[in-house]
C-alpha cells in the first residue's frame, strides 16, 4: 500500500515564483530558510584535511566528534554531566526528525503531538511510521496513548521561545504517559532578545536530574552555514540513544568521515557562530522595519531565521501580494491551520537582495 504523503509544500509555491521572477530586479526569495553566506574557512579546512577517508566512519561518531558534542552543549547550553553514550551524530536534523518514530517503533495506533504550528516533516514522520498525529501545545491536552512529543522551541517558522517552567511541564507530562519528548533545537543561537542560546530541555533546571524519555535535536546548518554538510546531531536519554544506534547501523545511517571531523571544527569555535548571528541581526533589523512600515504586524519571532507576518488576510492572498512585487515568502498554512494568517519570511537573503526586499515592500506600502 502507497504512504499517503501530503503534497510537498514548496511545490506549490511554483506559480508564485513564476511571478516573482518576472519583476524587473529579479526574484527576492525569502521562502526557504537556505544560507547563503560562506561556510568558515575553519570548516572548510577540516573537511579537506579529512578527505582520505579510506574506511568506514562509525555511526556512533568519532570520538573526537562525541566529546565535542558533549563540550558544546556544556559551553552553550549549560548542559552537565553529558557523556559520549548520551550523543549521537545525524545526516542532518531532517532525517533523524522524519525517522524518530520509526526507529523508536512507533505504528499503528500510536499517537505523535506536534505544535499547533508545526515544522510539516514531524507529520511525515508520524505518515511513515503509521502512527497518528495530534497538534497540541499545552502539555495537559496530550492524550493518553501518545508515545513521542515534539517540542519546537525556539519555533519554525515563528521564532517562539518555551521557557524552562513551560519545559518542566513538557518533561513531566511525558513521562507521566510515558513517551519520549524531543525538543527540536536547532535555532537555540540565533536569539536576538540577547547573546545566550535559548533554554534547551536538557538543561538541569528541566530535567533535574535524570534524561529520562527526553532528546534533544540540533543542526549546524543554521549557525555554521553547513546545510549542505548534512550536520546535525541528537542527545539526550542514553537508553534511547543507544536505541537509535543500534537501528541506525543496521541501516547504514552514518555522517561520511570528512563531515564529522568539519563538525568538530564548527563545534569548537564560537566565533563564527557570534559573526553569522550578526550578519542575521542586521538582515532582520532592516527587514523587520520595512515589514512593519508596509503594514505588516510581526508575531513572536524573537529567535530563528524568520520573520512570522500577518497583514490580518489569507496568507495565500499576502503571498500573491509579495509574489507581485518579485518577493516570494512562505505561506503559513504549510506550518498548519494556525498558520492560515501569517507569511513566513526567510533571513537568509544576501544584504543585496535584502535591501532590495526593503525597497519593494516601500511600495507594496503605497500600492
Amino acid at each position: 500500500m502507497p504512504l499517503e504523503l501530503p503534497d510537498f509544500p514548496w511545490d506549490l509555491l511554483a506559480p508564485y515564483a513564476q511571478t516573482a521572477r518576472a519583476h524587473p530586479d529579479g526574484i527576492v526569495d525569502l521562502s526557504v530558510g537556505s544560507p547563503v553566506d560562506p561556510t568558515p574557512a575553519i570548516v572548510r579546512d577540516a573537511l579537506v584535511a579529512a578527505t582520505d577517508a579510506h574506511g568506514y566512519p562509525q555511526t556512533a561518531g568519532t570520538p573526537a566528534l562525541r566529546e565535542a558534542i558533549v563540550a558544546w552543549y556544556e559551553r552553550r547550553r549549560g548542559v552537565v554531566r553529558l557523556t559520549p553514550a548520551n550523543v549521537l551524530p545525524s545526516i542532518g536534523s531532517k532525517e533523524l526528525i522524519a525517522w524518530l518514530p520509526l526507529m523508536l517503533g512507533l505504528g499503528a495506533g500510536d499517537v505523535v503531538v506536534q505544535p499547533t504550528v508545526a515544522y510539516p516533516t514531524y507529520a511525515v514522520g508520524a505518515v511513515l511510521a503509521g502512527a497518528r498525529v495530534v497538534a497540541a501545545d499545552d502539555p495537559e491536552e496530550w492524550p493518553e496513548g501518545t508515545r513521542l512529543v515534539w517540542l519546537n522551541s525556539p519555533g519554525n517558522p515563528d521564532g517562539r521561545v518555551h521557557g524552562v517552567e513551560l519545559l518542566r511541564r513538557a518533561v513531566a507530562r511525558a513521562r507521566e504517559i510515558g513517551a519520549v519528548v524531543a525538543n527540536d533545537e536547532c535555532y537555540a543561537e540565533l536569539n536576538w532578545a540577547g547573546d545566550e542560546p535559548t533554554p534547551s530541555i536538557l538543561d538541569p533546571r528541566v530535567i533535574g536530574d535524570s534524561r529520562r524519555l527526553t532528546l534533544s535535536v540540533y543542526s549546524l546548518s543554521k549557525q555554521s552555514n553547513l546545510a549542505g554538510y548534512r550536520a546535525g546531531f541528537v542527545a539526550g536519554c542514553s537508553e534511547l540513544i543507544a536505541r537509535l544506534l543500534e537501528v541506525r547501523k543496521h541501516a547504514g545511517l552514518i555522517p561520511p568521515a570528512p563531515v564529522q571531523a568539519a563538525m568538530v571544527a564548527a563545534l569548537g569555535d564560537d566565533a563564527h557562530v557570534a559573526e553569522q548571528r550578526e550578519r542575521y541581526r542586521a538582515r532582520r533589523e532592516r527587514l523587520a522595519a520595512a515589514l512593519t512600515g508596509a503594514g505588516f504586524r510581526i508575531d513572536e519571532s524573537a529567535v530563528g531565521l524568520y520573520l512570522w507576518a500577518s497583514r490580518g488576510e489569507d496568507c495565500w492572498r499576502t503571498v500573491a501580494a509579495l509574489a507581485e512585487h518579485g518577493i516570494l515568502a512562505a505561506p503559513g498554512a504549510f506550518y498548519g491551520d494556525a498558520g492560515a494568517l501569517h507569511v513566513r519570511l526567510a533571513l537568509t537573503a544576501t544584504d543585496e537582495r535584502i535591501d532590495a526586499a526593503t525597497g519593494r515592500l516601500a511600495e507594496l506600502a503605497n500600492a
